[in-house]
């Protein structure tokens, strides 16, 4: 008899261990699931992989899961322009959105996930025209001024301050416009940089970070 007890708790413990190695694979393959829907409405504006072949869209893919979260979270604050787009891929005829919108649908879970894809993949320069003697001065003023948080020419995506280095030169511009304009949350360190400089400055950095391709 006891032996019989025995045997019946071994099973049933091993049926228990089996159930909960059951739900975790479940549960992953639930999570994956809901990433690939997450990041597929994200690639229909941002390009397959997230790399964009827009000038006003940014590449996403490579960018530190730190920096691709708190942009997220702004967005969902508001404390970003939100500007509407058309889907450039898959279902072209959806609706148009913008990011506010797709951040407030998200959850805290689904904005770790997504900034998580992203991080996994590898950054991929827009090849795109820039002048050569401004990208020189370009590099001159980004050395000077910029260089602090914007490590190895605006490339190192450990930066907490996304990667500048060939992004695309239209949504730079935006961005800059965006920033001198007050339209977005800066850091004031920032905002001191960006004052100090002038237009001809502004298209100089663009046309350097447009040149490493």
């Amino acid at each position: 008899m006891h032996a019989a007890r025995t045997r019946g708790c071994v099973i049933k413990k091993l049926q228990k261990l089996l159930l909960s190695s059951f739900l975790t694979i479940a549960a992953g393959l639930a999570l994956a699931a809901d990433v690939d829907g997450l990041v597929e409405t994200c690639d229909g504006c941002h390009g397959a992989g997230g790399v964009s072949e827009w000038s006003d869209m940014p590449t996403i893919a490579g960018i530190d899961a730190f920096v691709h979260s708190e942009a997220l979270y702004t967005y969902l604050d508001g404390a970003r322009p939100c500007a509407e787009s058309a889907f450039r891929r898959g279902d072209t005829s959806r609706q148009a959105t913008n990011m506010c919108d797709i951040a407030a649908g998200l959850s805290e879970d689904d904005i770790e996930a997504i900034a998580a894809h992203y991080a996994g993949l590898s950054f991929a320069p827009a090849k795109q025209a820039f002048d050569a003697d401004l990208a020189a001065v370009g590099e001159a003023i980004h050395e000077s001024e910029c260089s602090v948080c914007h490590s190895d020419g605006g490339s190192n995506p450990a930066d907490e301050s996304s990667i500048l280095a060939g992004q695309w030169t239209g949504y730079l511009r935006a961005t800059f416009e965006h920033y001198l304009n007050d339209e977005r949350d800066q850091p004031e360190r920032m905002q001191r940089a960006i004052q100090g400089l002038s237009a001809e400055d502004v298209n100089a950095l663009l046309n350097y970070y447009a040149s490493q391709q």
